[in-house]
């Protein structure tokens, strides 16, 4: 077996569920903050941070354990490989503002979303955070978006 291709295809994986999840719960997100029914808000915002966990979580080790162990195998230098470099730099920043704030973010709204399940209004804190979310999981987004021209055109 191939070892380079097993592990290129498991990178590959990696990127599809990892971009996939972020782009598509980004959206149903916002749709369903459109609805303003505080039910299909909290079971949205309750999604989001599930689907975090398993899809984007377990799509950044796919592609973090495979890419750094590809490299690794085939005496690919990623601190000093300008594409390798490149592509590492907008992956971390994104998971860091994964971290430092949609992850923080997502997890207030849903804390707040499972009290205002029973009340009449969605409180104004919400909607506030919800623009943060959105401003920074855009930015979150479009940086692995990069990262794609990186990786496949490598052109460093």
């Amino acid at each position: 077996m191939d070892t380079y291709l097993l592990l290129k295809s498991l990178h590959i994986f990696g990127v599809v569920i990892f971009l996939g999840n972020i782009i598509v719960t980004g959206w149903w997100k916002v749709m369903a903050d459109r609805t303003n029914n505080q039910q299909i808000i909290a079971f949205a915002q309750h999604q989001v941070t599930v689907t975090d966990y398993i899809f984007t979580l377990g799509g950044v080790l796919l592609i973090f354990v495979t890419g750094i162990t590809n490299a690794e195998l085939h005496g690919m230098d990623y601190y000093t490989v300008k594409w390798l470099v490149w592509g590492n730099a907008l992956f971390i920043a994104s998971g860091v503002i994964w971290l430092a704030i949609l992850l923080p973010v997502q997890i207030k709204q849903a804390k707040m979303a499972k009290q205002f399940v029973a009340e009449e209004s969605i409180p104004e804190k919400y909607w506030k955070l919800g623009r943060l979310w959105i401003i920074f999981g855009t930015i979150a987004t479009l940086l692995p978006l990069a990262n794609l021209y990186w990786m496949v055109f490598k052109p460093i």
